[in-house]
């Protein structure tokens, strides 16, 4: 097939849309915490943005999606995008510009590490941040990228799948490989790095961010999903309807878990609502029925809230902005919801029936879960220890009291009218 001109345009609308995403998680984190940490909050996203991309360029597309090594991770023969040209790709991009698929992917690559930075915000250093996010790149996203979405044409003409491919797990957008994989990764590093000072009593500065940033990434979550089809096709709508379907019931749900428990809904909760009802939907979204989305939103919300008021509490580490809570646990939920509800009739790339219309897939989905979150602990656990005996990761009393906006940028948020003036 050639290129299309109509697919073409649609995936680079969708890549601006899915870069938009990472920005508007900055405001949506850097509302929640304290006035001294927004401006650090953010720029742990926006340095994402640049070490993210050139590292996608240079080594990254290679590694996630170049020709395939033993299911795991591809070979180095895209490096700097060698060899990733105007024409089409005979596996990952038959209509579009083999490169725009790379540019497509690699807002992907952006977010995820960003996603992080959630359960870590203030307490960590910025440098050995952005050292762990290249790192943590290289070790756990891009493997995981091709074990999923990987595809090869092997010497007999036949596609070589990645490992989770090959056990016939399947991921439309990213629940694996964006949402578990960054939720179970921060769940790790917040406990190593340990606790704030008093967090049990820290609340959000700026609410009104938070909402503008869950409408950016409500927003971008579009291209994220509806352009995972790859294609300006009846698919890529089916995506865009279950996207924003699931993402509307889950604030419905949240607020109703807000009111029945605390007698009234809140505008953070609406927003956090959104937010995992997105999450949810990922894996599944070009994947189930419609009516599957409502389901799946309706049941993040109570198990997310569980996540970030019950358990976190319970167990008592500090996931600062509930990377775990919202990405980890929403995305387990959506990867088994999509075991559940997958069906051919959707997709035909489906390639068993989920449990509700009597196939054996939710078997795949929750091994592929299982090793997605051996990979992103074990691998964050790995990293860090490794970073921590060189340098310095969290850091001290007096800064954390200070506030990180004025101890690692030298700047502030909201200057006094004496500084103004």
């Amino acid at each position: 097939m050639g290129i299309n001109s109509g697919d073409t345009a649609w995936i680079i609308v969708a890549t601006a849309l899915v870069l938009i995403m990472t920005p508007g998680l900055a405001f949506f984190y850097g509302g929640m915490v304290r006035q001294k940490n927004v401006l650090n909050t953010m720029m742990m996203s926006y340095g994402t943005i640049g070490l993210a991309i050139v590292m996608w360029v240079l080594i990254g597309y290679s590694i996630s999606f170049g020709p395939d090594i033993a299911g795991l991770f591809g070979s180095l023969d895209w490096l700097g995008l060698n060899g990733v040209g105007q024409e089409a790709s005979a596996t990952y991009a038959t209509t579009i510009p083999h490169m725009l698929f790379a540019a497509f992917q690699m807002m992907f690559a952006v977010i995820t590490p960003a996603l992080i930075t959630g359960a870590l915000a203030e307490r960590i250093k910025f440098g050995p941040l952005l050292l762990f996010v290249g790192l943590w790149s290289i070790i756990v996203y891009y493997p995981l990228a091709h074990m999923q979405w990987s595809a090869t044409v092997g010497a007999d003409g036949n596609l070589i799948f990645g490992l989770l491919g090959n056990l016939g797990a399947i991921d439309f957008a990213g629940g694996n490989v964006v949402h578990i994989s960054s939720g179970v990764s921060g769940l790790v590093a917040c406990i190593l790095l340990g606790k704030r000072k008093n967090h049990q009593s820290i609340v959000p500065h700026n609410i009104p961010y938070v909402l503008i940033g869950a409408a950016l990434l409500l927003f971008g979550w579009i291209g994220f999903n509806a352009g995972s089809a790859v294609a300006a096709n009846g698919l890529a709508a089916h995506a865009l309807v279950t996207t924003v379907t699931s993402a509307a019931m889950a604030m419905l749900s949240w607020m109703l878990v807000e009111t029945f428990v605390s007698k009234k809904p809140t505008a953070l909760g609406a927003a956090t609502g959104i937010v995992v009802g997105l999450v949810a939907i990922t894996p599944a979204a070009g994947f189930v029925p419609v009516w599957a989305s409502i389901v799946i939103g309706l049941m993040v919300s109570p198990l997310c809230w569980m996540g970030v008021s019950l358990l976190k509490r319970k167990l008592g580490y500090d996931d600062a902005l509930d990377a775990f809570g919202c990405h980890g646990i929403g995305g387990i939920w959506g990867g088994i919801a999509t075991g559940l509800f997958a069906t051919t009739a959707v997709n035909s790339a489906v390639p068993s029936e989920g449990l509700f219309f009597g196939g054996g897939l939710l078997g795949p989905q929750c091994l592929a879960i299982l090793i997605t979150m051996a990979l992103a602990a074990v691998g964050t656990f790995i990293i860090f220890k490794v970073i921590s005996m060189f340098m310095k990761v969290r850091v001290d009393d007096a800064s954390e009291t200070i506030g990180l906006d004025q101890t690692e940028h030298g700047e502030a948020a909201y200057p006094s009218s004496t500084e103004v003036a």
